[in-house]
């Protein structure tokens, strides 16, 4: 929510080119290069699903971490 001010203080402030959103604050981005058919099959499964490819992503690697015997943490 937005706090309320007053007529003098509706100048906004510039976003620093670092600030970090919410969501990202204390994680860390894991990449890899695939073929653009990947990428195109993981964007098309997420609509298909109703989801995001950052689920999918985390969906992915639990069951990769449990495959191998590591707790689910992503």
């Amino acid at each position: 929510m937005k706090p309320k001010t007053t007529e003098t203080e509706e100048v906004e402030q510039p976003r620093s080119k670092t600030e970090v959103p919410p969501s990202r604050v204390g994680k860390r981005a894991i990449a890899g290069h695939f073929d653009p058919a990947v990428s195109k099959q993981l964007k098309q499964l997420a609509l298909e699903e109703d989801s995001t490819v950052q689920r999918l992503l985390e969906e992915a690697l639990n069951d990769l971490f449990s495959k191998y015997g590591k707790p689910p943490i992503a």
